[in-house]
Order: structure tokens, then sequence, then C-alpha cells
């Protein structure tokens, strides 16, 4: 596969924190060669999450970027093109997914490589698009409801009441679903061009974030909730989610900010029932399998909110940055 190295394709970069869109550079560079244990996949689609211009501004640094120029994009879609030595379970011609790593990205291009352990075969019945929406908002939203809201997705558990704020957006949406599937009750905040839409994802409730008791958070129907997935790309002080939460009531912190870490030590510290979990994802394939077998099975599924192509990969950046999408926006190389 040495002919496919040699050749050169199309990515998008940039060199530096900060810069924006105007730091945004397409440039044509050599196609990367997978290691031992990595793929090498023929990109279809990826797709955007915030961390992705999050990054770009300086919000995790010094640790990401680990080296400049950087090609950003972690979630993708695509066929296999070539194979590490140690690579056993995928070969040439596969469809699959991929989590790119956080310190090496990548999925803003044409080619990418991805870890064997992070890739997942793609099932014929989700489209590359679909695919390429799911891993980083889709782990995010069920390790938040599964391992840190203790909640099961099969029905079997404890009936839950569960507020889910921005559930329109990337890891919301998919929440909405999943909580769903637990039977819980699911009360939800969304901005008003949007309470149709969470509605038909399965939310019982729905709160508009612009109105007195959206702002406050509070149930219609006057409910404490014992978890609360925020989702929202706004801090929410600690004041505002402890009286709505029930005696043992959590809330999980998809971005905790520097006063969510607080609230947590915090709460530690004075041995609080209620309790404020800054989430930290750990992505795992057998996971993102779970997910896909939902959506073959059609209980699970990928709005998306826009296309783009990669060419145009500016106009997918500034609506990311502007945090109104509805479900997720995906690239297509």
């Amino acid at each position: 596969m040495a002919e496919v190295a040699a050749k050169l394709m199309h990515a998008v970069q940039y060199e530096n924190y900060g810069g924006g869109l105007s730091g945004l550079k397409h440039v044509e560079i050599p196609i990367p060669s997978p290691k031992r244990d990595e793929v090498l996949v023929k990109l279809e689609a990826a797709s955007l999450n915030p961390a992705d211009w999050k990054i770009q501004k300086g919000t995790l640094r010094p640790l990401v970027p680990r080296k400049f120029p950087f090609i950003p994009g972690f979630d993708v879609a695509g066929e296999i093109v070539e194979v590490g030595e140690r690579v056993k379970k995928f070969k040439a011609g596969d469809k699959v997914v991929a989590v790119l790593h956080l310190l090496d990205g990548g999925g803003l291009a044409e080619f990418a490589t991805a870890s064997e352990k992070l890739t997942v075969a793609r099932p014929q019945e989700v489209s590359a698009a679909e695919g390429a929406g799911l891993p980083t908002c889709g782990l995010t939203a069920h390790q938040a409801l599964t391992q840190a809201g203790e909640i099961e997705l099969d029905g079997t558990g404890q009936l839950k009441s569960i507020l889910i704020t921005g559930a329109s957006g990337g890891v919301g949406h998919y929440a909405v679903q999943l909580a769903k599937l637990a039977n819980a009750h699911v009360t939800v905040t969304c901005g008003a061009r949007n309470i149709e839409f969470v509605k038909r994802l399965g939310a019982d409730e729905v709160l508009d974030y612009s109105t007195p008791d959206g702002a406050a958070l509070r149930s219609p129907s006057g409910r404490k909730y014992d978890v609360v997935i925020h989702c929202a790309p706004v801090t929410i002080p600690w004041s505002i989610f402890e009286p709505n939460l029930t005696l043992n009531g959590k809330v999980i912190d998809i971005t905790p900010s520097a006063s969510a870490f607080i609230a947590f030590v915090r709460n530690t510290v004075t041995f609080s029932k209620k309790k404020l979990v800054p989430l930290i994802i750990n992505a795992k394939a057998e996971n993102l399998d779970y997910l896909f077998k939902l959506v073959k099975e059609g209980k699970l599924k990928t709005v998306i909110d826009s296309k783009h192509s990669l060419s145009k990969a500016e106009d997918a950046w500034a609506k990311s940055m502007d945090g109104h999408a509805t479900g997720k926006i995906i690239l297509e190389a």
C-alpha cells in the first residue's frame, strides 16, 4: 500500500491557538501511514463537536494539541484501505466508524489513521453521516446515564426522574432517547424553536430556557430530579440545581467548568447527599457497538443538523461555534 502513502490528501488544519475561522487552513499533505495497531481509513464523513473549536481556542492548553499544525476532528466514518501488521479484526474494504485519539485528531481530512481498539464496524443500515455523528456525543450520553447516573437502559432499574439540559444538541438528543429506553420520566430544556423536536424524541416535559421556569429548571409537574445531565453550553450555578434535586440527586456535568469542580469538592467535603459529578468521557469500542445495535433496532437515531463539504469546513465550524445546532453537524469528504 506504499502507493497510497505516497499520495497527497486534502486536509484542514490550524497552526496555533486562537484564530477562529481565519485560523483554519486548507492544505495538501501526505496521506498518513498506519502504525502496527492502526487502520488507515478513507473518510466519507466526520462530525464536529464543540471540543474541536474549544481546543483551537486553547481550552485544554497545554495538553492538546500535542503539536502543531493540528488537524481537528475525532469522529469519523469511512472505508479501510490499509491495516497495520498487528490488526486482526479488520481488513481493507471494511466500512467502519472510529474515534480518533484526542491528542492526535485528524478527522478533517480525506484519510485518517485510527486505533483498532477504537474502531467498530458500521452496520449497512447506517449511513456514513449517521455513523460519524454517533461516537463522542453518543458515548458521552451513554456514559453519563449508565455510569455516572447509574441508569439501567433496559428499563429494569428503579424509575427515575431525569432532567436533560440542552436537549436538542449533539449529546442532548442522544441522552433523551437513551433515557426513555430506561422508562425514565424525562424533563428537558431547549429553545422555543426546538420544543416539538424534543417531544418527538420522547421528552415528557419541556422547559423553554428563556422563560423564568426554564431558567430556574422548575418541572411543570413539580417533580424533583434524581439525575440531571447538564448538556447546555452555559454554566448553571449549583444554587439553581440544588433545590430541584431529590435527596440523593446528582448533576452530571458533561463539560465541567472550574466552578463545577469547586462544587464537586464542596459537596464531597460536606458529605452532601446531593452531588455534582464532572464527567470525563472514556471511549470504549464495546459501548459504541452497543449504540449501533440500538440504531439497527430502531431505538436510537442520529439527527443531522446540517451537512457540509470538507472544502467548506469553515461553514460547519461557524455553525458549531454558534451553539444552536439541532443534532449533529457533519462534514463529508
